[in-house]
């Protein structure tokens, strides 16, 4: 049979009748030209069989499947007695990319980012691949402010059909912001404008947050916040006409202008109410954060809508609906609003579902929720359920969705997503003195018992000032309304030998039991009590009020300890805590069975009051104040100390207050703290589990007024970082004391780490 060649070009087929074949039946197949890729993956993408009668559409249907497949660069079809000849040329394979003249990233990151691209190593070569990650290398340089960018790829044929390919970059400089121009303000400076901004002309800060360099979304972002502000002013028809950024020819300088219209300043001629609100009138005219007279403002109306849509979600109404309809007069510049409360149809929950707990017990998550299922929706035990669970200190997050049930209208499940974190905890604590250099101390918590939310608790401290060895065991729910039960032992041996404190000795063992009422959503009391001996010991040169005390009481002391505390705890997290407060107050009294007569009282209040969306102040008030009864003095190892973390960090542990004729620490009967401090996250990192924060501390311990150190408050100031790291929690601090006295030690730089298990 005489050879018929079919065309490797399917316009050929289509448009010449010279071109055209008789139909054959396929009695073979037979494929030439590949080199690496299989006769059988040619074979699966050809539409073509053994016994199919084939013609001119099936040949151009062929070579098109055959094209489409991104392997050959080449294809034709020919017929010889009956047998279909597939003659391929294969498309070459990427050898090797390589990529020089690179600073800002990782080689390897940008291979990685050039396989989503379509190009890597031992991949067919593309030429469209080898343009889309050209561009998306360059994108990855202007995101960075690097606009000057020039990226030149160099393909090399390599033999075996392969090739290499090369990719030169020059960075060149980042491009900085030159100017930033309003145009169009009236009411405001340009200066107060602009300090609204993130983005920035260089200042000295520069180098560190970026905010020279140029960013669509930082843009947007800005224009946002600028919008906002106006918005909130009164300035109702404000508007952005529009932003141009230029760069100049070098690549180096952005300017950026921006054009707007303020328009006139409006105030709220009339506030009513129309549609089904639900809720009594006195009640929901409190939710409206407006009224006749005031100047116009988009953040009070947005909150008002907040604050009827969140009580009507008390009510079950979860999908109410609450719109502020305007009725604006151009000419007097005044709006009315009208507040259109439409709640929808009420819903119930049908299931509360938990995922992600894979270690701690369903149970333990449910005890804590306040919402039911089965009961009506309320957006409020929605929001404290989930604070309570996130106060467990279990998780590292935890959210909480209300999607509706599918096919109905009155139905809506409840879904908690937690995420579990390290419960256990081996700590080491260490802190640095020019008297006593390292000290070091340890322990081991679980506070999530074996998934149960029980908690146990083991301390060895092995230093050379404390040697204490205990035990704690608690039972959160020891009854299924809340009440908990606790149990404690605990060995403490104290040599006071090498710190600031007086010299003594004691070893003190003890036990007890103790239980917990919750009175109120976050309010408990507590109660308890204990049973401790302590043996005591003077060393060399001991205060003559210590030998005094030995000399009058003994050396062995017993103490039947009754204790009673109140705590209320009102913050917003207990992973990342931004408003709220937490107090405690707590008794402790030497019961009158044994020898010792003494009592102690203690009160705490934090506060935390958000100043914005990522920065909180931090407040915290301590006091205390013990005596004896009875005719006895409180025993001086109950006295207060303070000095060091957690009370006025710069000073050495507990080397605050009255002092021997020695010097050494005495403690006192009375104890005075105070902390501000101000939380920040830690620049540059968007995880909440670091935080930085600057802090005042202040403090003082009192005791008789004939001490030396007995009166004034120590103040100190630092910086401090925590960071709830792999590792377990770091807390790092460095204090510096504002009023030294000569007797004072100090301890300026203090941290602490624990391992997580």
């Amino acid at each position: 049979m005489k050879l018929k060649k079919l065309a490797g070009l399917i316009s050929l087929l289509c448009l010449s009748p010279a071109w055209a074949i008789e139909p054959f039946t396929v009695k073979d197949i037979r494929v030439e030209g590949i080199q690496r890729t299989e006769a059988g993956t040619v074979f699966n993408y050809l539409p073509i069989k053994v016994g199919d009668k084939m013609d001119d559409q099936q040949a151009a249907a062929a070579i098109r499947a055959l094209y489409a497949t991104g392997f050959f660069k080449d294809v034709s079809l020919e017929v010889e007695q009956g047998v279909l000849i597939v003659l391929v040329r294969e498309r070459p394979s990427i050898a090797s990319i390589e990529v020089n003249g690179v600073k800002d990233f990782s080689k390897d990151q940008l291979k990685d980012n050039m396989k989503y691209a379509g190009l890597a190593e031992a991949r067919i070569f593309d030429k469209g691949a080898l343009d889309k990650a050209t561009q998306e290398l360059k994108r990855q340089y202007v995101a960075r402010g690097k606009y000057a960018v020039s990226v030149t790829s160099t393909v090399t044929e390599l033999e075996r059909n392969r090739v290499g390919i090369v990719f030169n970059v020059v960075e060149g400089e980042v491009s900085k912001i030159k100017q930033i121009n309003l145009v169009g303000n009236q009411a405001y400076q340009e200066d107060e404008l602009l300090d609204m901004m993130k983005l920035s002309t260089p200042d000295w800060m520069s180098w560190f947050n970026k905010n020279d360099q140029y960013s669509k979304q930082k843009l947007s972002a800005d224009m946002e916040v600028m919008r906002s502000f106006y918005m909130d002013s009164g300035y109702l028809e404000f508007n952005i006409d529009s932003t141009q950024v230029s760069i100049t020819p070098d690549k180096k300088d952005i300017y950026i202008t921006i054009n707007v219209t303020e328009g006139a300043k409006y105030t709220i001629s009339k506030v009513g109410v129309a549609g089904n609100t639900l809720i009594p009138k006195d009640e929901f005219e409190k939710l409206i954060q407006v009224k006749a007279g005031d100047t116009f403002s988009r953040k009070a109306l947005t909150e008002t809508s907040k604050k009827v849509g969140e009580r009507l979600g008390q009510e079950g109404y979860a999908f109410a609906n609450v719109n502020a309809v305007p009725e604006i007069d151009k000419v007097k510049h005044q709006v009315a609003f009208n507040f259109v409360v439409d709640p929808g149809q009420r819903v119930y929950v049908r299931r509360i579902n938990i995922v992600g707990n894979d270690k701690t017990r369903d149970e333990v998550i449910r005890r804590e929720f306040r919402q039911v299922e089965g009961a009506w929706f309320d957006s409020e035990k929605i929001k404290k359920s989930k604070q309570r669970v996130d106060k467990l200190d279990f998780f590292s997050e935890v959210d909480v969705e209300t999607p509706p049930v599918q096919g109905t209208t009155d139905q809506m499940d409840v879904t908690i997503s937690v995420k579990e974190k390290s419960t256990g905890n081996f700590s080491v604590g260490a802190g640095f003195s020019q008297g006593e250099g390292l000290t070091f101390s340890g322990g081991i918590t679980q506070a999530n018992l074996f998934g149960s939310g029980n908690h146990i608790s083991t301390q060895i401290n092995t230093s050379k000032v404390n040697q204490i060895y205990s035990l704690s065991y608690t039972n959160p729910y020891f009854t299924d309304d809340g009440v908990s039960r606790g149990f404690d032992f605990y060995k403490r041996d104290t040599n006071s030998s090498s710190t600031a404190v007086s010299q003594y000795s004691s070893k003190t063992m003890g036990g007890g039991m103790r239980f917990g009422v919750p009175i109120g959503e976050d309010e408990s009391i507590s109660y308890g009590l204990a049973f401790e001996n302590t043996e005591l010991g003077l060393l060399t040169n001991p205060s003559a009020r210590l030998v005094q005390y030995v000399n009058t009481f003994g050396t062995t002391n017993s103490n039947l300890l009754g204790t009673v505390g109140w705590s209320r705890d009102s913050r917003d997290s207990a992973i990342y805590t931004t408003e709220g407060t937490v107090q405690h107050a707590f008794a402790e009294l030497a019961m009158p069975v044994f020898d010792m007569r003494y009592y102690k009282l203690n009160y705490q209040h934090q506060w935390f009051n958000p100043l914005s969306s990522d920065i909180t102040l931090l407040l915290n008030g301590e006091v205390g104040v013990g005596g004896g009864y009875g005719g006895k003095p409180m025993p001086f190892f109950k006295n207060f100390y303070a000095g060091g973390t957690g009370s006025v960090r710069g000073y050495d542990a507990s080397s605050l207050g009255p002092r021997d004729l020695n010097n050494q620490v005495l403690g006192g009967t009375r104890r005075v703290v105070g902390n501000a401090e101000l939380l920040l996250p830690f620049p540059g990192v968007k995880e909440k589990s670091v935080r930085l924060s600057g802090f005042v501390d202040a403090g003082a311990v009192y005791g008789p007024g004939d001490l030396p150190g007995s009166a004034g408050l120590r103040y100190s100031t630092g910086m401090a970082v925590a960071w709830f790291s792999p590792m377990g929690p770091l807390k790092l601090s460095y204090g510096v004391p504002l009023n030294k006295q000569p007797e004072d030690k100090l301890q300026r730089f203090q941290f602490s780490l624990g391992s997580m298990f």
